[in-house]
């Protein structure tokens, strides 16, 4: 690309207004279809600049900033260790879109992911590369089942509560034919754990986990109504009338009960 090509790039994704950092990305996709995914790291770096993009501060930049996502996101697997590089990015705003482009790519990225976690002991980096892996999209997240098991039960209070939510997300995207037993049965028995988690988070991170193993047909009929019931406790609706007293937890409680009721019942 000539260089003065680049500098125009760089100077309309460095723009703050959203009609130029489209015109950017459109510039990016052309050389990008021009020289190919395997040469982008250039551009990528150059288009990661807008993952610094504060949604906040800036709802407007929103669509550009998911544009830029997708657009990293399609470079293809030879992009992923440059990616997994920049979960050590220390803002927040471009750890969390970061994960989501590793997110978006579905199958190839799993294999990396599931690498990069097992050789950290960063918890931090952990929780992103977690947050990622509940992206996919794909029935083979099931292999990274036992990072979620592993987190759910940490002692980090921070990786407990992305674990629990992982759990969750894995739910979603693997179908129940697809769900060892012995994992299935894991999921069940670290989430019912976490009920009892002191914070509400992870208390209401739990209960909606399990409502979307239920939603999704991951739960027996017995598993059915032992939520049920849980759920009813929660709310302070079964005899008892003790309820959680967290809002969050009792309005996740809500939602879970809906999906009991549902017939896609574990088979």
């Amino acid at each position: 690309m000539p260089e003065d090509s680049y500098r125009t790039i760089e100077r309309l994704l460095a723009s703050a207004k959203p009609e130029e950092i489209r015109e950017g990305l459109k510039l990016v996709k052309n050389e990008i279809s021009r020289i190919g995914t395997g040469e982008a790291r250039p551009l990528f770096e150059m288009v990661s600049t807008i993952f610094y993009i504060d949604p906040l501060d800036r709802p407007d930049l929103v669509p550009v900033l998911e544009e830029a996502i997708s657009l990293v996101a399609g470079l293809g697997k030879s992009i992923i260790p440059v990616l997994v590089e920049q979960l050590d990015a220390g803002d927040l705003k471009a750890q969390m879109a970061v994960a989501q482009a590793l997110g978006r790519m579905g199958d190839e990225a799993i294999e990396p992911l599931i690498a990069a976690y097992e050789s950290s002991t960063d918890s931090v980096r952990r929780e992103f590369i977690l947050y990622a892996l509940g992206k996919v999209k794909s029935p083979r997240v099931t292999k990274a089942a036992h990072l979620a098991l592993e987190a759910a039960q940490s002692a980090d209070l921070e990786l407990r509560d992305t674990g629990t939510r992982a759990i969750g997300k894995f739910a979603e995207s693997i179908p129940p034919s697809h769900l060892a037993e012995e994992v299935r049965r894991g999921f069940i028995e670290s989430l019912q754990n976490n009920l009892a988690d002191p914070s509400p988070g992870i208390r209401a991170k739990a209960v909606r986990s399990l409502g979307k193993l239920a939603k999704h047909g991951h739960l027996t009929p017995k598993e059915r109504q032992k939520l049920k019931a849980t759920c009813l406790l929660i709310l302070g609706k079964d005899e008892k009338f003790e309820w959680d007293r967290a809002y969050a937890v009792r309005k996740e409680a809500e939602e879970a009960l809906s999906y009991v009721s549902e017939q896609n019942s574990h088979s």
